[in-house]
């Protein structure tokens, strides 16, 4: 270990005194504390873990987790230096325990008081090992963590105790399986020295699940789908100490912006025998100690800190010292499997060295007193009753003389009563929001300090413009209630390349003039940079754009405007998923909240039909009490009532999110849906197709690629969509021209969009903006430039460009409709979502409306169906008696006269 001078560790520990933010140098600073240095450093940590127990309302008292170790497999693709536990598959008798073996283990540490099991195994051993394949096959398991998913299950039912699932690198779409049948999950981090993973030699070369970018991003998307993690740091194992306070940030980073780090262990290298680096020395107690001290300084009185004790030999009290809050899993019955050399303290043992130290020793689930209270949407509703049966309902601790025995795990009964503001299709009209914001504001959507550092760590945003397209003051900005820098560019983008082209007034320059050449002779093949030219378009320069995306409409498609009778029905608006830009979605307990039964969606339809509808739009939040079937529930309670009815319905996030509660692959859960009834889905829940944006839009919706795997395979099952984009918000000209690019990559590879609609932001009550973070949707020349250029990249693979006169103004859809668009879209009967938002283009439009919106531009009005077809006779006549609108949504005043 480098040595560093007295003057800066006496420097770093009185900004530590003084409860100063740290930063890495000074972290790494600290971390050398010996002697007298470290029992000051110990105990000013000690003050912020005692300021943290207080706040919780557990003040004096360490927590641990009574547990079983199950290893379900030793098996592991990886190949760490000094692991003993993964092994080679002619050295076990059977490549995974059985599904007895498992209970046997779960039943005997539930007879001795036990309340977690945790699931220990090697990350994906399939991969590597051909033994480990062929016994999932024989067993009828597609993976490794379906028999995880399984064995949890089991235990649950047979045994009553709480799974906690280790099982390596999970992907969103893993933790989104496993969420519903284990109340938390870990992994530990051990470090971010890429050096460790890259460098032959080192104890992380070769092992593909050790990657620390992969790790990091493990941690990332447990917070975004609302999984209460563990992880931590292994120090002794070839780091430097910068690595380890590089680390430990690392961690806080995570943990500020997702909210979902329930614990971090600090864990000592311990040298074992038969393993590549049996011959280096143990991290020193000392080191251990000092690391814990700074991770609780830099991490803060909030986390809850961790280390094991059958690691620090007789030093319990130095432990404590340092600021641990928690000693983890002991168990009474199962040896640490990780640590076999290493037995566990016994548990009165452990609570008398505990004792003097002056702390009390208490038991806690696996899942912490924080997450256990909080319950949704930390707690899956399929998980409550066997919680419940084991926590002390006041502080969240485990009940010591809870009983132990197995309880049914299954869906939720029921999902489908009626249930709140269900008139709010059309009071959001008249009465409105019965708020701006949740009640929960501050938290579910992640910390925005940290979402704001996340957007200055990329730089200031390019070019974010006003109504008349100049670049506002950060005054300017901040009176329209817009954080100066928000809108800043993300994903890596180039600001160079995303930023918009000076323009003089009325003029076009010249790369904006090769651009226009460009896109008359081959408007399919702009290269990025000559599409982002175009996006920054004004004047003279606008209007040719726009005139040759309208003579592509022209010859694509003809003067034709159309539009479909439709009805958007959203069955529910309980949702925790967190979408940052989302007014919709409520917390079950929010005055707004609401959730249909099938009864009501099969009446809104019918309504719909009578009306003359073509088609409904169903789409709904991630309401948790829904099982994964509910979704075919639906298409068929509205194909009953209305046979020949086009069911558009459900969108990628809800397919995934079925999918994941049902064990169902996308294609099993997709042809299940099309036999149910479902005839296309909306390509919804896009925003834009670039993760780095959309994990600032939103905390947990899925990742681009699980959108594309979802549309494409819906195409492959003959299922079409639509395709979206919404623009305007923290977001760059070059995202959209990637969106767009990739939409058309899409189409050619499957054929299966239908038409490509465009989105612009509306901000007015979407949580981003009302944070400072987004910017106040596009501008009117964006907005018109977007859909000339979604024409033009489009060309020859996607005919039908949509513009949504629910978030344009009137005025803006006439320009659009001069601009290369051909579609209106529907009636749609109820439009909550954009209403919600704060938009004020109201929740309907009769056919009068949009003839009358068209009528400007002299092209004439068609009513089509969702294909693109002509209606029937029949169908054209029940809509023109009813104007395309239903009576029951007009018994509020016309929009144009509120």
């Amino acid at each position: 270990m480098d040595l560093v001078s007295d003057s800066a560790l006496r420097r770093a520990l009185a900004r530590a005194r003084d409860g100063k933010s740290l930063d890495v140098a000074e972290a790494t600073v600290l971390l050398h504390a010996r002697g007298s240095h470290l029992d000051s450093l110990l105990e000013h940590a000690s003050r912020v873990r005692d300021a943290g127990l207080e706040a919780a309302g557990r003040a004096g008292i360490i927590t641990y987790s009574r547990k079983v170790f199950i290893p379900l497999t030793r098996l592991c693709r990886d190949r760490c230096g000094y692991c003993t536990f993964a092994t080679a598959p002619h050295k076990l008798p059977s490549p995974y325990l059985s599904p007895d073996e498992v209970l046997e283990i779960a039943r005997q540490g539930a007879a001795m008081g036990c309340k977690e099991a945790l699931f220990t195994l090697g990350d994906r051993p399939e991969d590597r090992w051909r033994p480990a394949r062929e016994w999932l096959d024989a067993q009828g398991y597609d993976d490794t963590l379906s028999y995880v998913r399984a064995m949890a299950i089991k235990v649950l039912e047979e045994t009553g105790l709480l799974p906690h699932l280790n099982p390596g690198v999970l992907s969103w779409r893993d933790l989104q399986r496993l969420k519903p049948v284990a109340p938390s999950m870990g992994m530990m981090l051990e470090t971010t020295s890429r050096r460790l993973f890259e460098e032959k030699g080192q104890p992380h070369y070769g092992s593909p699940d050790k990657d620390p970018a992969v790790r990091l991003r493990v941690l990332e998307d447990a917070g975004r789908t609302n999984v209460p993690f563990t992880t931590g740091i292994l120090i002794g194992i070839g780091e430097t100490v910068q690595d380890r306070a590089e680390s430990i940030f690392a961690i806080r980073r995570v943990a500020r912006e997702y909210g979902g780090i329930q614990e971090v262990i600090v864990q000592n290298f311990r040298a074992k025998p038969d393993t590549a680096m049996r011959g280096l020395p143990d991290a020193d107690l000392q080191e251990l100690a000092a690391t814990i001290a700074v991770a609780r300084l830099v991490l803060g009185p909030r986390v809850r800190l961790q280390a094991p004790p059958n690691l620090v030999d007789s030093e319990y009290e130095l432990m404590i010292r340092a600021g641990i809050d928690d000693w983890g899993g002991v168990s009474p019955l199962t040896p640490d499997h990780v640590n076999p050399e290493r037995p566990w303290p016994q548990i009165d043992d452990l609570a008398a060295r505990t004792g003097e130290a002056g702390f009390r020793l208490r038991e806690r689930l696996t899942i912490y007193p924080e997450y256990v209270l909080a319950g949704e949407p930390w707690l899956d509703p399929r998980l409550t009753s066997h919680v419940a049966a084991l926590v002390d309902p006041e502080t969240g601790l485990a009940r010591e003389d809870a009983v132990l025995e197995g309880r049914p795990w299954q869906e939720p009964d029921g999902g489908f009563a009626a249930s709140g503001r269900v008139d709010l299709h059309v009071e959001v009209d008249t009465s409105g929001r019965a708020q701006d914001r949740r009640d929960d504001f501050d938290h579910v959507y992640g910390d925005w300090d940290a979402l704001r550092d996340r957007l200055d760590a990329v730089g200031p945003a390019p070019g974010v413009r006003d109504g008349e397209g100049d670049v506002p003051s950060a005054g300017a900005a901040a009176a329209e209630g817009v954080a100066s820098g928000a809108g800043a560019a993300v994903s890596g983008v180039p600001l160079e390349a995303a930023s918009m082209p000076a323009v003089s007034a009325g003029g076009v320059t010249g790369e904006v003039w090769r651009a226009l050449r460009r896109a008359e002779a081959d408007p399919a093949g702009l290269t990025d940079d000559e599409a982002v030219a175009l996006l920054g378009a004004e004047g003279e320069a606008l209007d040719e754009l726009a005139a040759i995306a309208d003579a592509l409409r022209k010859q694509t498609v003809g003067d034709d405007v159309t539009y479909v009778v439709n009805r958007n029905i959203n069955f529910t608006n309980v949702c925790y998923t967190g979408c940052r830009f989302c007014a919709f979605a409520q917390r079950r307990s929010d005055a707004d909240a609401y959730t249909l039964s099938l009864d009501q969606v099969a009446d809104r339809a019918q309504e719909a039909w009578e009306a003359g509808a073509t088609e409904v739009c169903m789409q709904g939040g991630i309401h948790p009490d829904l099982p994964g079937t509910a979704y075919f529930d639906i298409a068929r309670a509205v194909k009953a009532r209305t046979p020949d009815m086009h069911v558009h319905a459900f969108s990628p996030m809800e397919v995934i999110n079925g999918a994941s509660r049902t064990n169902m692959s996308i294609r099993d859960w997709l042809e299940a849906a099309k036999e149910a009834g479902v005839d296309s889905l909306p390509g919804t829940a896009a925003e834009i197709l670039d993760d780095d944006v959309r994990w600032v839009l939103t905390k947990g919706k899925l990742p681009t690629k699980e959108w594309i795997e979802v549309i494409t395979t819906a195409h492959k099952v003959g299922i079409p969509t639509t395709s979206t984009m919404m623009y305007g918000h923290v977001d760059t000209h070059l995202h959209w021209v990637r969106h767009i690019k990739l939409i058309r990559r899409l189409q050619e590879e499957t054929g299966g969009f239908s038409e490509f609609v465009l989105l612009p932001f509306v901000h007015t009550s979407a949580p981003i903006y009302l944070a400072g973070v987004a910017r106040p949707g596009p501008t009117s020349h964006e907005n018109r430039a977007v859909h000339a250029l979604a024409r033009i990249l489009l060309h020859g693979a996607i005919d039908n460009i949509q513009c949504s006169w629910v978030k344009l103004r009137d005025d803006l859809c006439h320009q659009v409709l001069q601009g290369g668009v051909n579609d209106l879209g529907g009636t749609l009967m109820e439009e909550t979502i954009s209403r919600m938002a704060g938009s004020e283009n109201g929740s309907y439009k009769t056919i009068s409306e949009l003839r009358a919106m068209v009528e400007v531009t002299g092209r004439p009005v068609k009513q089509r169906t969702t294909e693109y077809g002509l209606p029937s006779p029949e169908r054209l006549q029940a809509s023109a008696a009813s104007d395309g609108v239903c009576q029951s949504v007009r018994r509020v005043l016309p929009i144009a006269q509120l």
